[in-house]
């Protein structure tokens, strides 16, 4: 029988006080992400309630019934605003594209700051009717709440990309009251990898969010679905065929987001006239279609109970579509969540009534919950998260399943014709490509300086071929480089090429002027790049503004670079 050792001691010590770092780290991230979350959402709530009470006291036009006030809410929140924005120093407002980001990087802490101050500036729209979301602005603050306590408390074994995605979880969970959602959203959307080493505090802190938020606040569902569904399988060919017309609208209110963000940016205005401008044609929209301010959580429901005509069910889709699209272009900061939500239910109950019309099955609400499936999964990236939130939500099998059905659908022909997501062509639109991979994102990021080699053959420009050629010999080398009094670079020359020349030449005419070089502030990935085709033995490094030469970099320099990312970001994803 094998004796216990103090190696093995140690080892069950350093495993328990593993697990209880674990427990506290997860189940506190949880709870203090569930506790904002859940006030953010009452804050908002209320403040619907307030604005629903005075616009029907006040300010209603003589003989037509229609009402100022939405819109004085949203100027208020505009001008508000620019307050925050002087606040907290923010340039621009921060989403789940910066947390995505940071969650792959290794180097590349979120701005809690700025992340708080976009959280209060989502909850100032919100609070004022700008028709934008709630659970981007959530996402990002639970992110920011993770990466701030790694900076804390992170180590090597607990790294910062896990505390950011027991942040997110804890914010989907608290929002929609769905722990499982949580857990599949934080992987799927932000972290995209699966781990033993983040699933476990990740799951620790949706679930804990999930529960404190019912016990402290209540855990009704935000949507309301009640309802006898026919049997799912007829259905399944318009659900299949509908979820193309869903994708063409997530494709669209994309579109529509960033011609929006690129209309302000051309514009030349300040934040304030392009929030007052944004303020002022959303108000004169929600005088004569109200509908369209706000979350829609209530219109949502109307829809799910089959409450609308189809004429109406079409206005709400282009108003909703158009009016948020302008908001968060034009700087009412918000999320892209709960619009899509709203959007899709509102093309789902349009698509019942279509097929309803045409004499074909149809199930409303079944459609309903689908659209805002296929869409929110088209914008935000998450398709099986999404469809876990419907099953968790709903607490049926049959509406999953349908959901599912629209969803993959709609995200297949989503990536194919537009991206990944969203927030994918925000980080585009900035330079940033996830789509090779976290591995790929860290090369681009390792600057080449940081392999740069001072192993090489400095020859002077006035030597004679002869004499370069044995200086080459005895380093044991095939190449040389010629510098300049400045230290500029003045080329390179090889053994071979030297061997070929006359013996008395000097060595400055037998240089090569225009060889293979990489600038100074090249990336590892545009150093593996260029040395694909290159043949010799370094690649020189400089610094291309002042002709300044840095130093060299071989094959097997950018090589061991390569293989030492991979192995971090392996160790980082699967360890």
């Amino acid at each position: 029988v094998m004796q216990p050792t103090a190696t093995n001691h140690r080892s069950l010590r350093d495993s328990m006080q593993y697990m209880a770092v674990i427990l506290i780290i997860g189940g506190g991230i949880g709870l203090v992400v569930s506790f904002v979350s859940s006030l953010f959402v009452m804050g908002v709530q209320w403040l619907v309630e307030s604005r629903s009470g005075a616009t029907d006291a006040l300010l209603h036009l003589p003989g037509t019934g229609l009402s100022l006030m939405p819109m004085l809410w949203l100027i208020g929140s505009a001008l508000l605003l620019v307050l925050v924005r002087r606040l907290f120093s923010i340039d621009r407002w921060h989403g789940p594209a910066d947390s995505i980001y940071a969650a792959h990087r290794t180097d590349n802490e979120l701005d809690l700051r700025a992340g708080i101050g976009s959280t209060v500036a989502a909850f100032i729209s919100l609070g004022g009717g700008a028709p934008v979301g709630q659970y981007g602005p959530l996402v990002h603050f639970g992110a920011a709440i993770g990466s701030y306590l790694s900076e804390l408390f992170g180590s090597r074994r607990i790294t910062a990309d896990v505390f950011i995605g027991c942040g997110v979880a804890a914010a989907i969970a608290a929002g929609f009251h769905a722990p499982i959602a949580g857990v599949v959203f934080a992987h799927e959307a932000v972290l995209r990898h699966f781990s033993f080493r983040a699933i476990t505090p990740i799951a620790i802190a949706s679930i804990t969010s999930a529960w404190f938020s019912s016990a402290l606040f209540g855990g009704q569902p935000i949507f309301q679905i009640d309802v006898v569904l026919p049997d799912l399988l007829p259905l399944v060919p318009t659900l299949l065929a509908s979820g193309l017309f869903f994708g063409l609208i997530a494709i669209l209110f994309m579109k529509l987001l960033f011609a929006s963000g690129k209309l302000a940016a051309i514009s030349g205005l300040s934040p304030l006239p392009l929030g007052l401008s944004a303020a002022v044609l959303c108000g004169a929209v929600a005088m004569f279609v109200p509908e369209i301010l706000g979350l829609g959580v209530g219109t949502v429901n109307v829809i799910l109970e089959n409450g609308y005509l189809i004429g109406f069910l079409l206005v709400l889709l282009v108003l909703k579509l158009i009016v948020t699209s302008l908001s968060i272009g034009f700087g009412l900061f918000g999320g892209v969540f709960s619009p899509a939500l709203f959007i899709g239910a509102a093309a789902g109950g349009f698509v019942a009534k279509l097929i309803a019309l045409a004499g074909f099955i149809s199930a409303p609400q079944l459609f309903a919950v689908a659209g805002m499936a296929a869409v929110a999964a088209a914008v935000v990236g998450a398709p099986i998260a999404v469809v876990l939130i419907v099953l968790e939500f709903t607490m049926s099998y049959e509406f999953a399943v349908a959901a599912m059905l629209s969803v993959v659908v709609a995200t297949l022909l989503s990536s194919l014709l537009y991206g990944h997501s969203f927030f994918d062509e925000q980080l585009v639109r900035r330079g940033i490509d996830l789509s090779q991979g976290r591995g790929n994102l860290e090369l681009m990021n390792q600057s080449i300086a940081k392999v740069v080699s001072d192993d090489y053959v400095l020859l002077a420009p006035s030597l004679t071929v002869k004499t370069a050629i044995k200086m080459l010999a005895k380093a044991n080398a095939s190449e040389g480089y010629c510098l300049g009094e400045d230290n500029d670079f003045l080329g390179k020359c090889s053994l071979q090429q030297l061997l070929l020349a006359r013996q008395g030449d000097k060595l400055g005419a037998q240089l090569m002027t225009d060889p293979v070089i990489l600038n100074h502030d090249a990336s590892v990935m545009q150093a593996i790049e260029v040395a694909s085709d290159f043949v010799g033995e370094a690649i020189p490094v400089v610094n291309r503004n002042r002709n300044e030469f840095i130093g060299v970099v071989s094959e097997a320099d950018i090589f061991q670079a390569y293989l030492a990312t991979q192995t971090r970001i392996h160790d980082l994803e699967h360890s």
